[in-house]
């Protein structure tokens, strides 16, 4: 079996030789072992987090999570992005160089939010920080701001235990329009933004943070005159 007779991104991307098609068919249910793996991770954050809305809301106190989305990568984006940077091509190096291929965004209504959630997920036992990246405190050059994070976590299948790695973005819902409209506008652009639209989105960017800063401080009046 060649690899171009091969109907898959990531085992077309793999597999360079004539290959058996038994080691073609273990190869597949490897692929979609680690998938599994992947998709589990996800539903474990997703139900931390659903759990820590729930505790919040059984005190009776305001939820810090507003929104909660998932997606684990298709074949097509851990190909482009296995090129991109050049990583070894096997399922191995995708599981040890691609920090992303399960991930979780937590939507909040607040800066304060964001390191609350942060922290109250990496005090769970079972959650390992790998990496943080302050978007909020250092914006990237366009004024990309969230909480990004990489953590790794225990699946348990019925008879192995994998160490998992997911990205966590964290941001603000003011946070999560700006940047659900410039990926739209770039998605649309043919080539790279020119430096005027760069500064646009940057200004851009600070009014919204500057918008952020003020509706938490007045919230936090609002309740402090409550009490």
């Amino acid at each position: 079996m060649k690899p171009e007779n091969i109907n898959h991104p990531v085992l077309n991307f793999i597999i360079e030789d004539d290959i058996t098609k038994e080691d073609y068919y273990a190869l597949v249910s490897e692929y979609q072992q680690m998938i599994l793996l992947y998709e589990s991770a996800v539903k474990q954050l997703i139900t931390k987090f659903e759990i820590f809305n729930q505790e919040y809301k059984m005190r009776g106190a305001r939820n810090p999570i507003e929104t909660v989305k998932s997606r684990v990568k298709g074949p097509e984006s851990i190909v482009r992005k296995m090129k991109k940077y050049g990583f070894e091509k096997s399922l191995e190096s995708i599981v040890l160089n691609l920090n992303d291929v399960a991930g979780v965004r937590v939507i909040c209504s607040y800066v304060s939010d964001i390191y609350l959630v942060r922290d109250m997920l990496l005090a769970q036992q079972d959650v390992t920080l790998v990496e943080e990246r302050d978007y909020i405190k250092a914006p990237k050059e366009n004024g990309y701001r969230s909480l990004h994070l990489i953590i790794e976590l225990p699946v348990y299948l019925t008879r192995t235990v994998s160490r998992v790695k997911a990205e966590i973005q964290i941001r603000t819902i003011a946070m999560d329009f700006w940047a659900s409209l410039e990926h739209n506008i770039r998605y649309k652009a043919v080539d790279a933004f020119p430096p005027g639209v760069v500064k646009e989105l940057r200004d851009c960017a600070e009014i919204i943070a500057v918008t952020d800063r003020r509706m938490e401080a007045l919230a936090h009046k609002l309740h402090q005159g409550l009490h």
